[in-house]
């Protein structure tokens, strides 16, 4: 497991968040794509002090891929998002609900754009993420305990000993068979808490074809993280 133990501030002033990893075997230096503070992970045994020496060394290359990141996207009026993968034009409208209509996503006149797409996302995800969840996990003979939607970071799905689903609401954005594969995943993990053979096994009877939506999600999913939805 990795955990977030505390920031660093380099001699440039910029900040990087530390986090403390069992599993890494090496110093490791990223920028999320999504524009937030850049990540060094750490291996339990190296100390700070060598980690912020890495840090340093590595400032000038810092800079440069913070200054290559894609910008951000503002859910404003007339923006396209995407919808179980679909650009939708996010539109004003004398509805009372967020709603789809064709090509675009119609929205309430008067309420701020940002909020009212953000909560139609989330209640649109809990919806396909439960439905996805329930299937997948009447396949395997293996109930879960609980679903809960945020808006992680580093993953997008995570399941603990005690049957806990947790999913980034941002797989709504993604198309239906990216997220019905996270939804594979998680649920793989209520018969297997690794990444074994047995485990990757499960996923393939679940989604034969899981290995294309893995790698789309890799490819595309940056650009789901880049979406705000308010100013």
């Amino acid at each position: 497991m990795a955990s977030e133990d505390r920031q660093i501030v380099l001699k440039d002033g910029r900040v990087v968040a530390l986090r403390r990893s069992g599993r890494a075997r090496r110093m490791i230096l990223r920028v999320p794509r999504d524009g937030s503070v850049p990540v060094l992970t750490l291996p339990t045994h190296v100390p700070v002090a060598e980690g912020l020496a890495f840090a340093e060394s590595r400032s000038g290359w810092l800079e440069g891929a913070s200054a290559r990141l894609p910008v951000a996207q503002l859910a404003a009026h007339g923006a396209r998002i995407p919808v179980e993968g679909r650009a939708l034009t996010i539109t004003p409208d004398a509805c009372r609900a967020t709603r789809i209509e064709g090509d675009l996503l119609l929205v309430p006149q008067g309420r701020a754009p940002g909020a009212a797409v953000q909560g139609f996302l989330k209640q649109q995800a809990l919806i396909r993420l439960r439905a996805a969840s329930d299937r997948h996990s009447a396949a395997i003979g293996r109930d879960y305990s609980s679903i809960a939607l945020r808006d992680t970071k580093s993953r997008w799905g995570s399941c603990t000993q005690q049957g806990r689903l947790m999913y980034s609401w941002r797989l709504i954005m993604a198309p239906p068979a990216v997220l019905d594969y996270v939804a594979a995943h998680e649920v793989a993990h209520l018969r297997h808490m690794d990444h074994s053979p047995r485990f990757w096994a499960t996923v393939a009877a679940l989604m034969p074809d899981y290995a294309k939506h893995r790698a789309w999600l890799r490819q595309h999913g940056g650009d789901l993280m880049l979406w705000r939805f308010r100013d």
